[in-house]
């Protein structure tokens, strides 16, 4: 399937736990504020474990305004035009990783326990699919134990854990988890039909 036909599925609604309804879409340029303000919402000791400075708006900017969804497929849960939920397939266009997907994901505080993160991450992992994608992966740090188990459940396995291999912005180390999940390609996904 292609990117155009992936993309075209969206807005989709999804309901969650607590009679909460969101709408999931890809990351448009206009996002920037809300999305800047999604990540300011998450506490200081999560946003030391996420890789880029996301409390900095030229980095948000940069990420709004350069936006390649063959590259980096952000996918944003929506309730009232603010951003809930972002969960992310990151691909490498060509190389030796050309057929693995990385996934990650973030919910706001006040809306984690519902489900949302699943339900981005199954969605993430059938546009992987859809896409073509044989594997994807997931990483985290030791203390995500409550993320490693839900990727568990959608069928991911501990691929490695590393003692004390990663540090986080304040240079504390931390376990390393590296996950991943082999997907299932039918014909039509292959485009062998």
């Amino acid at each position: 399937m292609s990117l155009d036909m992936v993309v075209d599925g969206y807005p989709r609604q999804v309901a969650l736990k607590g009679d909460l309804k969101c709408h999931l879409r890809p990351l448009e340029a206009s996002d920037e504020l809300a999305f800047h303000e999604f990540f300011l919402a998450i506490p200081t000791e999560e946003r030391m474990f996420i890789k880029h400075r996301v409390t900095e708006p030229e980095v948000i900017h940069d990420w709004c305004q350069s936006i390649d969804l063959g590259r980096n497929f952000p996918l944003l849960a929506l309730q009232d035009g603010r951003i809930i939920g972002a969960a992310t397939l990151h691909q490498q266009l060509g190389g030796w990783k050309r057929h693995i997907g990385r996934i990650s994901v973030l919910v706001h505080p006040k809306f984690r326990g519902r489900g949302l993160a699943k339900n981005m991450v199954s969605e993430i992992i059938e546009v992987a699919r859809s896409l073509g994608l044989e594997k994807v992966e997931a990483e985290f740090i030791g203390e995500q134990e409550a993320a490693i188990r839900m990727f568990a459940m959608l069928g991911f396995s501990t691929l490695a854990r590393l003692p004390d291999y990663v540090k986080d912005m304040q240079a504390v180390t931390h376990d390393y988890v590296f996950m991943g999940l082999d997907l299932v390609t039918d014909e039509e996904y292959a485009g062998m039909g």
